[in-house]
């Protein structure tokens, strides 16, 4: 089923702009992409952010969630952080959550040789299942001055 394109301006809209950002993988361990990620994200006070790490209840003082089905409000932005043989199954949830924008820092794909392309494939497909925009894998994260959305590592 196809997306008309006022749905498609709408999912970019909410992925640039959004009010909502799980990030998928936070953490709070020192030196780690998760951390500061987090970190930046919990520094603009015009968004809810929602980490999201099965080991974790808190971090940084927010309460955590075990997967991305379990964030109790719709995300208009996830950010993945986890190892690259996850991401696939990570990007399925959130295409099951109805998440359409999602920014996949993860490293480990087409770079590595043919087991990271064989990743990088598999993201693609489930991409186009959910008609879901990506930016990554591989990338250093979104940012937005103007509207206080720093996503960086």
């Amino acid at each position: 089923m196809g997306s008309s394109a006022a749905e498609k301006t709408d999912a970019q809209r909410r992925m640039l702009n959004p009010r909502t950002v799980a990030l998928i993988g936070a953490s709070e361990k020192e030196g780690s992409v998760g951390r500061a990620i987090m970190e930046n994200l919990l520094l603009s006070k015009n968004r809810k952010t929602f980490p999201v790490n099965p080991n974790r209840t808190t971090v940084l003082g927010v309460e955590c969630y075990p997967n991305i089905a379990s964030v109790p409000e719709p995300v208009d932005l996830a950010i993945v952080a986890t190892p690259a043989k996850t991401v696939p199954s990570v990007v399925e949830e959130c295409g099951k959550a109805g998440i359409q924008g999602i920014v996949i820092i993860s490293a480990g794909f087409r770079e590595t040789g043919e087991e990271g392309k064989k990743l990088e494939d598999e993201i693609r497909e489930i991409r186009k299942k959910y008609g879901m925009r990506i930016v990554g894998p591989n990338c250093v994260g979104v940012i937005r001055p103007n509207i206080s959305l720093n996503g960086l590592f």
